[in-house]
């Protein structure tokens, strides 16, 4: 049988008037002096919490703040610029130290707070000060048009800082750079990158693909990291990092698994694109071909017979007459019209006008020219 511990109830101050007191004390007032006291220093703790919050959150704001001067620096490529941007760099890490010592403090705080004792003020408190109204939030879903616009904005300001990024190999080397960008962890970067490796695999830059493809997963595991925590991708970015980097094996195959089924996905669509640019290709050629009635002199001349075929050939209009008298009628005139429309077949001015007189002309005209020549 199971026996129920009671030692966490030795740690409570129930009340102020449990303890006997000497006859000769005033009791009531002596209760009174030990509430107010208690409850002076319950002010003066939360006191200094506020303190050690508003410290944190003015340190990280400022900190945002140098971050961003550092970014808008960064571009700029005057000298005045670069002095300043040494200077800022240098506000940013100090701003960074204070950051972790605020967190230590604030951190010390609520230790000290788990292990204050329960009172007669801080057992229970209000469960419903008030009602709340259930309202459907509005819908701020981005459309299509405004994510293609924030990704080009995006890509226009830090397209530069994107395939840095991209081309870098050590784990340590990327945690710095995203620890000294931010801003370049979220979505835009992700699909800036997949589009870098079909574009590096359709110029054949097989090796380029691949390395640019594992800082394509880095990221995307970071924002899917964000996504399950449920917190914004520039707070755990560090936590990617420190998990691929202890060993944890498990986690590591399910990088690599993923990285290989990626390059895979990318090879396949930068075969479908080269596919496609070559039939776009072959079809601008194909409408240079076509003759004067529409046709591909190309598909014609495959779809002649042999012996027409070997007359265009060898460019014998001997040969084509002799091959023609010996076809039915009907055929030839068959022929000869869909040689005419690809313009492998070009009638002389005396019988252009074909469209009048139909198939009938062009195949007279082969058969005179044979009349002619016996």
């Amino acid at each position: 049988m199971s026996r129920i511990d009671y030692s966490v109830w030795d740690h409570i101050e129930v009340s102020d008037d449990e303890d006997d007191t000497h006859p000769n004390i005033d009791t009531p007032s002596l209760f009174r002096w030990r509430h107010q006291a208690r409850v002076e220093r319950m002010e003066d703790f939360q006191k200094t919490s506020q303190e050690l919050n508003k410290g944190l959150t003015d340190c990280r704001r400022k900190l945002a703040e140098a971050q961003k001067k550092v970014q808008e620096l960064s571009i700029s490529t005057t000298d005045d610029a670069k002095a300043e941007l040494s200077k800022s760099q240098t506000e940013e890490k100090k701003l960074k130290k204070e950051e972790r010592e605020w967190e230590k403090k604030l951190e010390k705080h609520n230790r000290e707070e788990k292990k204050m004792p329960w009172n007669v003020d801080t057992l229970s408190k209000d469960g419903f000060s008030k009602s709340i109204v259930n309202v459907k939030p509005e819908n701020v879903e981005e459309t299509e048009e405004e994510k293609e616009e924030k990704h080009k904005t995006f890509v226009e300001k830090y397209e530069k800082q994107i395939k840095h990024f991209g081309m870098l190999r050590r784990w340590d080397d990327s945690q710095k750079y995203l620890s000294d960008n931010p801003h370049l962890v979220c979505e835009e970067t992700a699909n800036y990158l997949v589009i870098m490796c079909i574009d590096l695999e359709v110029e054949e830059k097989h090796a380029l693909m691949e390395q640019v493809a594992h800082q394509t997963i880095v990221m995307q595991f970071i924002l899917e990291l964000a996504k399950s925590l449920k917190v914004d991708p520039r707070g755990c970015f560090r936590q990617f990092f420190a998990k691929i980097k202890t060993s944890d094996q498990q986690y590591q195959d399910a990088f690599n698994d993923e990285l290989e089924s990626f390059k895979e996905r990318v090879r396949g669509r930068a075969k479908i694109r080269i596919e496609k640019a070559m039939k776009e290709y072959e079809e601008e050629e194909r409408q240079k071909r076509l003759g004067p009635g529409g046709l591909d002199p190309v598909e014609v001349y495959e779809s002649l017979p042999v012996e027409m075929q070997k007359c265009f050939d060898d460019k014998d209009i001997q040969m084509l007459q002799d091959v023609i008298s010996k076809m039915d009628p009907t055929e030839a005139k068959a022929h000869m019209k869909r040689c005419i429309d690809s313009g492998l077949w070009v009638p002389n001015s005396k019988t252009d006008d074909v469209d009048e007189k139909g198939d009938d002309a062009t195949y007279e005209e082969v058969k005179q020219e044979e009349t002619k020549k016996e």
